[in-house]
């Protein structure tokens, strides 16, 4: 099924982020259902919607890799970190999305050295939707803190 121009870093880079991708939806969805538990209903809508925009950025992923001829495969997902407060999920939270952050801006560069502008068009807006997260994420840690 792979298709003979595929790079293999580029595939890889994929993979990772589809994994870090689904891993987000679940931690997200997870936190949703924690912080219900507390009252904070609010809040639970806002962790469902971070989990449909992340499901959204794996569906894409999804896409690309069928486009290039290989089977989707999100070999690890992470495990949920949870907390005691919205403050720890909130640090937790800006934590992971600044390791996509990272993982978007290698995708992007190695994209950029081999020519691979699909990929790298895809990774760049992936890596700007990460990192209004991660802002939004480090505006809300403020708030709470």
């Amino acid at each position: 099924m792979l298709t003979a121009s595929a790079d293999q870093r580029a595939l890889g880079y994929l993979g990772r982020a589809l994994s870090l991708e689904l891993s987000a939806v679940q931690l997200y969805t997870t936190q949703a259902k924690l912080v219900l538990t507390w009252g904070l209903d609010e809040v639970a809508e806002k962790f469902r919607a971070e989990a449909a925009e992340e499901l959204e950025h794996a569906e894409r992923l999804i896409s690309r890799m069928l486009a290039v001829g290989v089977a989707p495969n999100a070999s690890q997902l992470r495990p949920v970190k949870l907390g005691l407060n919205l403050q720890q999920l909130l640090e937790h939270d800006h934590a992971f999305e600044m390791e996509l952050v990272l993982l978007y801006e290698d995708a992007v560069q190695h994209c950029f050295r081999i020519g691979d502008q699909e990929n790298r068009l895809l990774f760049e807006a992936l890596l700007e939707e990460e990192k209004e997260h991660a802002r939004s994420l480090a505006k809300w840690l403020q708030q709470v803190s």
